[in-house]
């Protein structure tokens, strides 16, 4: 529902204090209601249980607080839980639970649709609506947390920016998120444990490093000849690999932090001798590691996941030059939960 009414959540806790020192009141109160609407992620002024009944009407007068609702919630048969999450303008996007059998991890979105344009993603098909807000990323998080404790009995334990949307487009916006969701006034988790996934826009990184941020970086490559990444993720035409490389050194003297690549191998496109030695090439400019990601089909036959032996041959050339590699199978497909996935079937 729309309103004219201010989302409280756009303010500070010093506004907050503010606020209730105009309105008469204590500035202490500003406290209480920020560590409710962060903290305890409260839905309603209602939940405000330790506020008088004056002081709930009065903040509702003045305010709203544009919580996400969950508009559908999918279960997979490998335990995976896919949120069709509306926004306040009715606006969807999708965030995903994804369990192991020690942790789960919430892959959460940045943008309802995406800047970008790759052609293997079914989100890149959904044109750009609108940036999300700090307080709709949180959200994401915070409800995934509350699953993840309902269904695995365990607090969630990871986050990764890997849902809809490209991050460092709504740069602002996620890292006020972060520092909420990092905060001790919020949920408190580590920046350590928090991933966030760029297709790879070397100016962004650079001001990631710059910014000193903590968490950990991750950069969908799936290829590292020129050619062939121009032709699958066209917007790269725009960034070079050689600016890549440049940001990512640049990331790497400044934070010290390994950068993870992100690799899919496509029959016909990627599954050659050539394009693995150019990986191989590419990963050693910076410390880094690379997950080869398992692809998942979105509808045409254009993109289609490599034989066994093609990642066999990768895992080969990466260890003999001694490059950590992972091997990331898909969680959720039959609920179109998987990577690269998300475009709001539902």
């Amino acid at each position: 529902m729309q309103t004219d009414k201010k989302d409280i959540r756009s303010l500070s806790k010093e506004e907050l204090r503010d606020f209730f020192v105009a309105q008469g009141d204590k500035a202490f109160r500003g406290n209480q209601v920020y560590e409710w609407l962060w903290n305890k992620g409260a839905h309603t002024f209602e939940d405000m249980s330790n506020l008088s009944k004056t002081t709930r009407e009065m903040l509702m007068d003045n305010f709203v607080i544009n919580h996400v609702k969950v508009d559908n919630m999918q279960c997979s048969s490998d335990g995976t839980i896919k949120n069709a999450v509306k926004l306040h303008d009715g606006l969807v996007v999708e965030s995903v639970l994804i369990p192991t059998a020690t942790r789960t991890t919430a892959c959460v979105s940045s943008q309802v649709g995406c800047s970008l344009d790759c052609e293997f993603c079914a989100t890149a098909r959904l044109k750009r609506m609108r940036n999300l807000n700090p307080d709709e990323i949180y959200d994401q998080v915070l409800t995934i947390d509350r699953q993840s404790r309902e269904h695995r009995n365990i607090p969630l334990s990871n986050i990764v920016f890997m849902g809809m949307g490209e991050p460092l487009m709504n740069y602002n916006n996620v890292q006020k998120a972060i520092d909420k969701i990092t905060s001790e006034e919020g949920l408190g988790m580590s920046p350590k444990r928090i991933t966030v996934s760029t297709s790879g826009i070397p100016k962004m990184i650079t001001k990631l490093a710059d910014d000193g941020v903590k968490f950990k970086l991750a950069v969908s490559l799936h290829s590292a000849i020129e050619e062939i990444r121009n032709r699958i993720m066209p917007f790269s035409k725009s960034f070079p690999l050689t600016d890549l490389r440049d940001s990512l050194q640049y990331w790497y003297s400044k934070t010290k932090s390994k950068v993870t690549f992100e690799y899919v191998i496509w029959k016909g496109i990627n599954d050659d001798k050539k394009s693995i030695d150019a990986l191989v090439k590419f990963c050693k400019y910076v410390p880094c590691k690379v997950n080869l990601i398992e692809y998942n089909p979105i509808d045409d036959g254009e993109f289609q996941q490599a034989d066994e032996q093609a990642t066999l041959n990768y895992i080969k050339a990466l260890e003999a030059n001694d490059i950590t590699v992972v091997v990331r199978r898909s969680r959720g497909k039959d609920i179109d939960a998987a990577c690269g996935q998300l475009a709001n079937k539902s």
